[in-house]
């Protein structure tokens, strides 16, 4: 409660001392500019620099104190730290309010500060990138110092449970240790969201041309907000449609036809992730379809082509960089889900090609590795970090490639517009 009370102090004071900068510089900056001197900025712009000087110091202080106290380790009174925040702000102050001069570029200052801010923004997100890669690449390297990396690449058979059941003494005759062989696992993720994307990608590309193209104004009002609905609604909700409802139909269908089908089957949850991620691929279509300038399409017209010809050699071209973009974030957001595969296509590591068998993907297992009540230390849970390794570099690479195909698909549009 103290702490908090400190906290609030500071804040106030803060307050006070940035509202004082503020005035007190701009007043600088007029009485200047009214004695008729030139100045190469307004009055406000000189008493937000002060503010600037003031608050941001001080604030960045007081984030270095706190990161050295949570990250290092050290003990730091947090009175003492917020006091020697207020003292640099009160310096701040001074400084800010010396530097309303006329030859003083405010303006040009405040601009600097706003770079350097954007610059941190941008550092913050490749940081955590790299901070995301090192916290999973350790613990990987600590799973293949006690398995095979190429057994657990090319292996087909994923049975981390049997080195339990051998130190039991309750292992069938013949049976071997733990095995992490992760070629179910992929295979299982890429057949789902290889369905996934058949439903997603048609789909989702042709409602945004619907939209974009020939939906009059009152009927895109009206369908692009409710389509984008999908996009809010839990995958949790996914998961109970996919396994109540689509599931049992894919069985009866199957029937209908002669096949055998598993009511944890994985096309169930492939066509129900597909559906979850139509408004990704539309939304982001529907915005780069409508950023293709109208001249083209008008030019096109002119030439004598149809609308659909326009569409299919003008504007489909022109907005294909950034159609490419959003499928392959659908294809990341596929990746990833857990929910819905849990629910419909079970946990079994299953190595098969059919659709209508269960089988499971590498992010359910990575749950399931992470949330048993073995120890950390031992190979079943370590290996959900190298599973995750790998499907890091699976998306690293599916970017990689998109950028590439962005890149090729840019320069045929400019050299055929030449």
């Amino acid at each position: 409660m103290q702490t908090n009370l400190i906290l609030l102090l500071f804040c106030i004071v803060l307050l006070v001392l940035g509202l004082a900068a503020f005035f007190m510089a701009r007043a600088k900056a007029s009485r200047v500019r009214a004695g008729g001197m030139a100045m190469y900025a307004q009055p406000n712009q000189y008493a937000w620099f002060s503010v600037l000087a003031t608050a941001g110091p001080a604030i960045l202080v007081g984030a270095l104190g706190a990161f050295v106290m949570l990250l290092l380790g050290a003990e730091i009174p947090t009175a003492y730290l917020l006091a020697a925040s207020l003292v640099i702000a009160a310096l701040g102050l001074v400084v800010g309010l010396m530097q309303v001069r006329p030859e003083f570029h405010a303006r040009q200052a405040i601009e600097r500060v706003i770079r350097l801010l954007l610059a941190a923004a941008a550092m913050v997100s490749i940081l955590t990138t790299f901070g995301i890669l090192f916290s999973i690449l350790f613990e990987a390297i600590r799973f293949f110092q006690m398995q095979s990396f190429w057994d657990f690449i090319t292996g087909t058979t994923w049975a981390p449970g049997n080195s339990f059941l051998v130190s039991a003494g309750r292992a069938e005759a013949g049976e071997g240790g733990a095995q992490f062989g992760s070629v179910p696992l992929f295979v299982g993720t890429f057949i789902i969201t290889l369905i996934a994307m058949l439903v997603a990608i048609p789909v989702g590309l042709m409602s945004a041309i619907y939209m974009a193209e020939f939906a009059p104004a009152h009927v895109r009002t009206l369908a692009k907000p409710v389509l984008e609905v999908l996009a809010g609604i839990p995958t949790v909700v996914y998961g109970f449609f996919a396994a109540i409802t689509v599931a049992p139909l894919i069985v009866d269908l199957a029937a209908l036809v002669g096949l055998d089908a598993s009511f944890n089957n994985a096309l169930a949850p492939g066509i129900v992730m597909g559906i979850m991620i139509i408004p990704f691929i539309s939304s982001l279509s529907d915005d780069v379809i409508n950023a293709v300038p109208d001249s083209m399409r008008e030019g096109s017209l002119a030439l004598g082509m149809t609308k659909s010809e326009t569409i299919k050699n003008v504007v489909l071209p022109a907005a294909a960089p950034g159609i490419i973009s959003a499928s392959l974030l659908a294809v990341s957001r596929a990746l990833g889900e857990t929910m819905i595969v849990v629910m419909a296509a079970g946990m079994r590591p299953n190595l098969t090609a059919n659709p209508l068998e269960d089988m499971t993907t590498v992010t359910v297992r990575i749950v399931a590795a992470l949330t048993g009540d073995q120890e950390f230390e031992s190979a079943e849970t370590l290996s959900a970090f190298a599973l995750g390794l790998v499907l890091f570099a699976v998306t690293l690479t599916l970017n990689m490639v998109s950028v590439i195909m962005i890149r090729r698909f840019r320069e045929k549009y400019r050299a055929n517009n030449l």
